[in-house]
């Protein structure tokens, strides 16, 4: 088990304990519990999916890097799937407070890089600001994605952004989480820059068409990916590398031990990611960066 679940899993209840412990053991336990553990946890713990999600909280918060702020916020994101995506937020010593994550980003951005295509749910331990609030607006489960806080009956998005502003209201049809594959091109031989590229090609920017991804590669060798999250109201919107350090943070690993990074995207695009990308990946102790254009 990871160091930093240690304390959260002491404080769970000993039914849980018990039905979690052979999954948080394992070496590649990355943050997610597919639908099949989620069921098998829920029927030894007689817990409903609501009530599993609030019990692991605890352990999603631990995740959180607050080293600025010592606020630690957790959320669940439970999948169309039922797989739980565990989200924290993410400060970066060093970075503006523009770089943050917030936990529901965190969870809702984990989920989409793991290949889920929809929400249900979110679970969360303080309620979504209103930056949240936008940035969940743009997914493909709309309005109707239901929200679970400790002490309050659940509720909508909708009912969390009443008047709500979106991608409808800017006539765009393709949302956050659907599946797409841009097809961007590059002859490559790096496999780093290749994975960048990948990831760029499924990125969401239908407003600006800057679509992003980058690649990280860390000093133990694992690779990582993110993608541009676009945002209707744009100031929401998640870039790339936030979107891959979101995968780097839920696998355990360390976000100051990335030995070299890659940011692929558009070479004539209204917009760069590599100035802002560049700076936080210094800030964290990178300095092998390129950028690959298409």
């Amino acid at each position: 088990m990871h160091t930093r679940f240690h304390t959260a899993f002491r404080d769970l209840p000993a039914t849980l304990q018990a039905a979690l412990q052979p999954y948080l053991d394992t070496e590649n336990f990355q943050g997610v519990l597919s639908a099949k553990q989620a069921e098998a946890i829920k029927q030894h713990c007689g817990l409903d999916d609501n009530a599993l999600a609030f019990a692991l909280l605890p352990l999603a918060a631990a995740c959180a890097l607050a080293a600025i702020s010592n606020f630690h916020v957790g959320a669940i994101a439970r999948g169309a799937s039922g797989n739980l995506y565990f989200g924290s937020n993410m400060e970066f010593n060093g970075a503006p407070l523009q770089q943050t994550v917030h936990a529901e980003q965190s969870a809702v951005t984990h989920a989409w890089l793991r290949g889920e295509s929809g929400l249900a749910a979110i679970t969360v331990n303080y309620t979504p600001c209103g930056h949240c609030r936008q940035f969940m607006n743009e997914l493909n489960s709309g309005l109707e994605l239901e929200i679970h806080l400790p002490n309050r009956e659940p509720a909508t998005l909708g009912d969390y952004l009443p008047d709500a502003f979106g991608p409808k209201d800017l006539a765009i049809d393709s949302l956050l989480m659907d599946s797409v594959d841009h097809g961007f091109q590059l002859q490559l031989d790096d496999e780093l820059a290749k994975a960048a590229l990948a990831a760029a090609n499924q990125s969401h920017a239908p407003y600006s068409n800057a679509h992003s991804g980058v690649a990280l590669e860390a000093q133990d060798g694992q690779v990582f990916t993110g993608r541009y999250a676009e945002n209707a109201a744009f100031n929401p919107s998640l870039p790339p590398l936030q979107a891959a350090l979101v995968l780097m943070n839920m696998a355990g690993a360390d976000c100051q031990q990335i030995s070299r990074a890659v940011l692929a995207e558009p070479q004539n695009a209204p917009f760069s990611q590599w100035a802002a990308t560049r700076a936080t990946l210094e800030a964290l102790g990178c300095l092998d960066i390129q950028r690959v254009a298409f």
